[in-house]
């Protein structure tokens, strides 16, 4: 894992990551019909993943804001305990989360429905708050967020969030971003492509799925989805192929990490986001790509045989146990 800049500042003690983001109700469930409420939103589902198999070794810090309803109130207990860190969770009284609703089909494939335009967390930047935000993100070791962290601002304030991670970026801390693309959150594909631009020289790690660089970019291949990221100074690439595994890249050496097979596919919700966090957690302890891969594979693979976003706390895999047999170098 070679690269002219190391991924982490060199710190003592627990290694603090801040995920940014929007964490909205998720519906589940059959319309007009039984429903399960509950909550999710791609960065959260990684923070929450990423406290489960990380903690007490790291700080996982949510940045985000909610209403001071009693829905927000639940996430917010829900999230503390799981681990997560809320002192960076600002409160709006004037607005409420989002809400989504998810359709599997028999092959365990989802589509969603949104209402999200008026939630907290689409104003997180003009909250009068924000600015002791912005000075804790300059505190912390890693800052983790995706391109739908991008695409709910408004222009104005998604210019200065690219700006912030890009001064933050230059003194250190290390960026981590997931292309994530959700063609119905941006106003057009060249928004979605200049926002995710602004932030691949700045990032120390780009996560990315390769169907949404072939609808984005038109990538006629995962090694064309390379080529270009690298020219854009990403020094680590991770593309991730869905039942295929994953590549990883240094932009001199490509490795292919197979997914190990799953029995039975119920759901694919947030699989994605348990690949990040599996490969963070893995990374985190100074393990190898490849280690860092099979983890994030393994986790993925055991969120999608269950329902929702976020699945029990007693059918998560251990670190120890995604890594098992697998020791560290050195």
């Amino acid at each position: 894992m070679n690269s002219g800049r190391p991924l982490l500042k060199p710190r003592d003690g627990k290694k603090r990551v801040a995920l940014i983001g929007e964490c909205l109700i998720e519906l589940n469930g059959t319309p007009f019909a039984s429903l399960h409420q509950t909550f999710g939103g791609d960065t959260l589902n990684t923070a929450l993943y990423l406290a489960r198999l990380a903690r007490p070794t790291i700080e996982v810090l949510y940045v985000t804001a909610l209403g001071t309803d009693t829905l927000s109130n639940g996430m917010v207990q829900r999230w503390q305990a799981e681990g997560i860190d809320t002192a960076l969770t600002l409160r709006d009284p004037a607005r409420l989360p989002g809400l989504y609703l998810i359709q599997v089909d028999a092959r365990g494939e989802r589509s969603f429905l949104y209402w999200r335009k008026e939630s907290a967390a689409r104003y997180l930047l003009q909250h009068p708050g924000y600015d002791r935000i912005a000075a804790e993100l300059a505190r912390v070791d890693l800052i983790y967020l995706s391109a739908i962290s991008l695409a709910i601002l408004p222009d104005a304030d998604r210019t200065q969030l690219l700006n912030q991670l890009t001064r933050l970026a230059a003194g250190g801390t290390a960026v981590i971003f997931d292309t994530n693309y959700r063609a119905a959150l941006w106003p057009s594909a060249d928004a979605a492509r200049a926002a995710s631009s602004a932030l691949f020289p700045a990032s120390q790690l780009l996560f990315v799925t390769y169907d949404d660089e072939q609808r984005l970019w038109g990538d006629g291949s995962p090694q064309a989805t390379l080529t270009r990221l690298h020219a854009a100074k990403a020094p680590f690439v991770v593309i991730k192929l869905g039942a295929a595994g994953c590549l990883f890249s240094n932009g001199t050496t490509v490795t292919k990490i197979a997914a190990a097979p799953v029995a039975a596919v119920i759901d694919t919700t947030a699989a994605g986001d348990a690949f990040n966090a599996g490969f963070l957690a893995a990374w985190l302890k100074g393990r190898t790509p490849e280690d860092c891969c099979r983890a994030a594979n393994a986790l993925a693979g055991a969120v999608i045989q269950h329902r929702g976003a976020i699945i029990p706390a007693s059918a998560t895999p251990s670190i120890a146990q995604l890594l098992v047999d697998r020791p560290s170098e050195g």
